[in-house]
């Protein structure tokens, strides 16, 4: 069948950012239709099948909506269809983050949690995927999957790779990480699929999205041969470098990026006061895409607050971005339980997660109201009450899209005392950096409304808190470093690694390529961010990288497909 006349269908059950994938079909230059009702089915030539968050919320979705059978009779009838992250896992029998869903079990086998004990959980950025068949026709059938591309993964469950049973047959390659080998793509007969993500894989991923859309990907038959074993899955996963973006209105009413010191973003009195214009959102975001960010970050720092939700200019920016943005979208600012200025529609946290997801995000960043939930937490733990309540907003977005999809921007300053007796109970570290009057501790106090108010919350208690509630990666900012080019806090870094198992963020700070290396190599931090310097073309992204890949810290260089 011509590629033109062939029926392609998307199966969104209602979880996370289908809308970069739409839009990568788009750029492909085919049509995609959404499967509405059971008849869809049977009208289908192929189905692309993404899935974001918890297993059990995808399989209760497929079986209230009616899907789950319709979708295995069609793969029982040898149609193609291609599953994604979630869309791979229901595949199988069950999972163990929800032992109660059976899996759709078309495979055999379960998908289990990553022990936390060795590694940051969620497994999050830019791994390989190894192809697992050693002498075969196989080996090359699908040479969009290369050992020399990185793909985009974001889970903390994933199927165990072993390379025997029942494997031998589906598995087509496998990805490590840290000491773990787990299963990233299946292929069996007339179904594909894989653990990372395509559409947000950067060229590389638009390259298999093709392969699967303009060819008919039926596993040859033959068999499998010998597969590697997990040992000899290599691990591949890179440091993430990320481009910040803080979005606000300027005093004429346009949406800019803009860029403070220590978060003041307005020009000094005699350059007229005036907001920092540094250019339109969407058009520094493409240039950061080209330039090989491995993901984009949008802070919103304008409230809109006299704007019904649905019209905040913010979602249009992120509609318009993942049009032609094929990496990880991240917006922060107004996360919260919200009501339209005319009091009558109310928007809760999780409703406005899921707005911005349906427009192009695949995270979303709290700030203050994480500190307002962790404050909370705390205090229920102190009254004997249980501390997790589902009232918060980062427990009911983790609930629904998965833990990976929520961030948390910490927002700290230095509070030099000069002793810990001093700090009234807060966590203290011993610092190389002595304070005005020679204070040999500090600790780090959280604030909220952008930096305005302190409150009586250390980072440690909040990052703590967040993890316990859900949140799968710490945004870290230092208001003491915001706009200075001299290096991140890499004792800041330091001691928030070692209170959580969840990935890390390190912003604010750096002026040259020396200091995204310098906070890797001494903190083991997951990924590196900044804002001002790429924005003025002070230091670009590709010599950053440059400089990460010369000291031996594994990047996605242009050769990985950028």
């Amino acid at each position: 069948m011509p590629v033109s006349d062939q029926k392609l269908y998307l199966l969104d059950y209602g979880a996370g950012n289908v809308r970069s994938l739409l839009n990568a079909v788009e750029k492909l230059g085919h049509r995609i239709e959404y499967i509405k009702t059971v008849e869809d089915f049977a009208k289908a030539d192929k189905i692309i099948f993404p899935g974001v968050g918890a297993f059990g919320y995808a399989m209760r979705a497929l079986n209230n909506s009616g899907f789950a059978e319709p979708l295995k009779a069609y793969i029982a009838s040898g149609r193609p269809l291609m599953g994604i992250c979630v869309g791979m896992q229901v595949l199988f029998e069950g999972s163990d983050e929800s032992p109660a869903e059976p899996g759709l079990g078309i495979f055999e086998g379960r998908v289990e949690l990553f022990d936390k004990k060795l590694k940051s959980v969620p497994h999050m950025g830019w791994n390989a995927a190894q192809v697992v068949h050693q002498e075969n026709v196989l080996a090359t059938a699908v040479p969009e999957i290369g050992e020399d591309s990185r793909y985009y993964f974001v889970h903390s469950y994933a199927v165990p790779y072993t390379g025997t049973g029942a494997q031998r047959g589906i598995v087509h390659s496998a990805t490590r990480y840290v000491d773990q080998a787990v299963v990233s793509s299946v292929w069996s007969r007339n179904v594909f699929a894989t653990q990372f993500h395509p559409e947000k894989s950067g060229p590389a991923g638009l390259a298999l999205l093709r392969s699967f859309i303009e060819h008919d990907l039926v596993r040859p038959q033959s068999s499998a041969g010998e597969l590697r074993m997990p040992g000899d899955i290599e691990s591949a996963l890179t440091v993430r470098v990320i481009a910040c973006l803080d979005v606000r209105a300027n005093d004429q009413g346009d949406l800019v990026v803009t860029k403070g010191d220590q978060y003041n973003v307005r020009e000094s009195a005699d350059k007229g006061g005036d907001v920092r214009n540094l250019g339109k959102p969407v058009d520094l975001a493409k240039r950061y895409y080209d330039e090989g960010a491995d993901e984009i970050a949008f802070l919103n720092i304008t409230s809109f607050r006299n704007l019904p939700f649905r019209d905040t200019p913010m979602l249009e920016v992120l509609r318009q971005a993942s049009r032609s943005i094929f990496v990880p979208l991240t917006i922060g600012g107004g996360v919260r339980d919200s009501v339209d200025p005319d009091g009558e529609h109310v928007w809760p946290a999780v409703q406005v997660a899921g707005e911005y997801f349906r427009s192009g995000a695949d995270k979303v960043s709290i700030g203050s109201d994480a500190v307002y939930a962790a404050e909370g937490y705390w205090q229920r733990k102190a009254e004997g009450l249980v501390p997790l309540d589902g009232s918060t907003a980062i427990e009911q977005i983790a609930e629904r899209y998965g833990r990976q999809a929520v961030v948390i921007s910490v927002d700290p300053r230095r509070v030099y005392v000069s002793s810990p007796e001093d700090a009234s109970g807060h966590h203290v570290i011993r610092t190389a950096f002595p304070g005005p009057n020679g204070e040999q501790y500090c600790w780090y106090q959280c604030t909220v409304k952008g930096g305005r108010e302190g409150r009586d919350t250390d980072v440690r208690q909040l990052v703590t808190a967040c993890e316990a509630l859900g949140a799968g990666e710490i945004l870290l900012n230092c208001m003491d470093k915001d706009g200075t080019n001299s290096g991140y806090d890499i004792e800041l870094i330091s001691d928030t690694k070692a209170a959580v198992s969840i990935p890390v963020i390190a912003s604010s700070g750096a002026g040259r390529p020396e200091h995204f290396s310098e906070a890797v190599e001494k903190t083991a931090v997951e990924a590196v961010l900044a804002a001002g310097i790429f924005h003025r073309r002070e230091v670009p992204i590709v010599a950053v990288k440059k400089h990460m890949q010369e000291q031996g810290i594994s990047i996605r260089s242009a050769e990985d497909g950028v």
